[in-house]
């Protein structure tokens, strides 16, 4: 399907209706921009994220922060093929330490952060946030199959930054990344706020590879002075940059505007082809059954030192929910 505006003309070729005025939350759009050999995804959250969001009494920051989070792992999760886990996760040695987005295929996030509260300052950015470490995305096909990691270091830079140096070293395919999350209030609700995010992935995969070549990595043993190796970027990758960097974050987050509008403000003079949209819930995986499993694989000592008020208390940090054991039912001797 072709969003146009009505009064554009067209071509016969392919079925053409104006973009969808009705909002989608808790979804992934993907679509793709053929005359640009561009594709990618949007992502609208809502309810699902405020529910994942208030499971924890997070700052605003680091709410903010871990939205950011579980709105690039379903730009990155949703696009693989696969049953199984995509996981996001960051170890860094900042107020953050630890961000956690666990996207079970194909629709199930659950998410979890932790932090220094005594390390929390007013007006930190993402980066000053997550401070220097690393970011890991690992997918996990099950048991039966080995397990895929990527790596890319944390240099106090956010997530968007991460993301695109991913992509470079690893992929080696043009990317462009845009977050946005923010709280919102609306009236008859007893002025309470609702988390929302949103975020685009825009790629640049032209159908002859030489047309997507980049410049070199720099190796780190140059001698000093030689000039770094440079390729011009295509004038589609150039014109797909420059509408990417016109998308505000309000224009992400809006809960009053669709994700096919936003891509027709975007892409309408060149036709942008959207697919129908993938959604998203809140759900963890965790279960009394699957703690039980996970209290047996400890040594018996380690088990023993969990009593404590004559019975075990197990807290899953994903979704908070509180399990139960009596000395016997943890296997304790």
């Amino acid at each position: 399907m072709v969003s146009q505006s009505p009064d554009i003309k067209i071509t016969p070729e392919a079925p053409v209706r104006a973009p969808s005025a009705v909002p989608v939350d808790d979804a992934v759009l993907a679509f793709e921009v053929g005359a640009l050999d561009l594709r990618g995804r949007l992502t609208r959250l809502g309810p699902a994220l405020d529910e994942i969001l208030h499971k924890h009494d997070y700052p605003a920051a680091v709410g903010k922060l871990l939205g950011e989070a579980i709105v690039l792992t379903t730009l990155l999760g949703s696009s693989v093929k696969f049953e199984g886990r995509f996981i996001l996760q960051t170890r860094t040695d900042g107020p953050v330490s630890l961000l956690i987005v666990d996207f079970q295929a194909p629709d199930r996030l659950r998410a979890y952060a932790r932090y220094d509260a005594s390390r929390l300052k007013n007006g930190q950015s993402s980066g000053e946030l997550l401070g220097k470490g690393h970011l890991a995305m690992t997918i996990d096909q099950g048991s039966n199959t080995s397990r895929y990691q990527g790596l890319v270091a944390l240099d106090g830079g956010g997530l968007e930054e991460a993301a695109h140096e991913y992509f470079l070293r690893s992929e080696q395919i043009p990317t462009r990344v845009r977050l946005a999350v923010g709280e919102e209030m609306r009236g008859g609700e007893g002025g309470k706020l609702r988390w929302r995010a949103g975020g685009i992935l825009l790629q640049f995969l032209p159908r002859a590879p030489e047309r997507a070549k980049q410049a070199d990595l720099h190796p780190g043993d140059a001698p000093e002075g030689t000039a770094a190796h440079s390729v011009p970027d295509d004038d589609a990758w150039v014109e797909g940059q420059s509408l990417i960097s016109t998308v505000e974050d309000v224009e992400l987050i809006d809960p009053d505007l669709s994700g096919e509008r936003l891509l027709y403000r975007l892409f309408h003079e060149r036709g942008v082809r959207v697919f129908n949209p993938q959604t998203l819930r809140a759900q963890c995986s965790c279960s009394r059954d699957a703690v039980s499993s996970m209290l047996k694989s400890f040594a018996p000592n380690d088990r023993a030192e969990m009593v404590k008020d004559g019975k075990v208390v197990v807290t899953c940090e994903f979704c908070s929910s509180v399990y139960e054991f009596t000395p016997q039912e943890a296997g304790v001797e």
